[in-house]
């Protein structure tokens, strides 16, 4: 059996309604799709329920993660190479702050300084990478999920200058860790709460 024009049509909307902006893979996804549905009508499934079962079967996360996986394998060798960058940052930065740490315990000249540029280099360099990369990852997240997300990103960074303030002594430190503070109980805390909540009745 072959799929009406109409049918096609309601197809290619589901399709392009996804979210899948590359235009290649809108169509292999379309055609793809068109011959599960034909399959499925012949043995007397109707339209709807066929698509959905074989968008179920063919990517149960929803189509938007192949995309995500397509656009991974396309640029595997960038992405490889970033998260090398990434966490090598990050090794270096706790090496330096746990090395200034144990230097102030042993009364050694470089201590605050080590210490500082752990410190910089993980909230500064490591974190925020690590936040991009995250987020990347979770494309499909609800609003409130992204609301958690950048309320508690926003609060740590400002918790942390705050921090540095503080060591170093430098105007604005109370300023900042007051701003941190309500950021994080008056607006991560309650989304937190509130996504844990949705999750635990779903």
């Amino acid at each position: 059996m072959k799929l009406s024009i109409d049918q096609v049509f309601l197809v290619r909307q589901y399709v392009q309604q996804s979210g899948i902006a590359n235009q290649g893979l809108q169509d292999d996804l379309i055609d793809h799709l068109c011959c599960a549905v034909e399959f499925k009508i012949e043995h007397g499934t109707s339209l709807p329920v066929a698509l959905e079962e074989a968008v179920n079967e063919l990517a149960p996360e929803g189509l938007i993660t192949l995309q995500l996986e397509t656009v991974f394998l396309l640029n595997s060798t960038k992405i490889i190479r970033m998260k090398k960058v990434m966490y090598t940052i990050g090794a270096l930065s706790v090496m330096l702050f746990v090395l200034g740490w144990c230097f102030g315990m042993m009364g050694w000249a470089g201590a605050r300084e080590l210490s500082i540029f752990g410190f910089l280099g993980f909230v500064f360099l490591y974190a925020p990478l690590l936040i991009v990369d995250r987020f990347k990852t979770r494309i499909r997240w609800v609003l409130s999920e992204k609301l958690k997300f950048i309320l508690g990103t926003i609060s740590g960074f400002v918790l942390a200058l705050a921090v540095f303030f503080k060591i170093m002594h430098l105007p604005g430190a109370d300023q900042l860790l007051l701003l941190g503070t309500g950021l994080f109980t008056f607006g991560f805390v309650p989304f937190l709460f509130f996504t844990m909540y949705k999750k635990s009745v779903s």
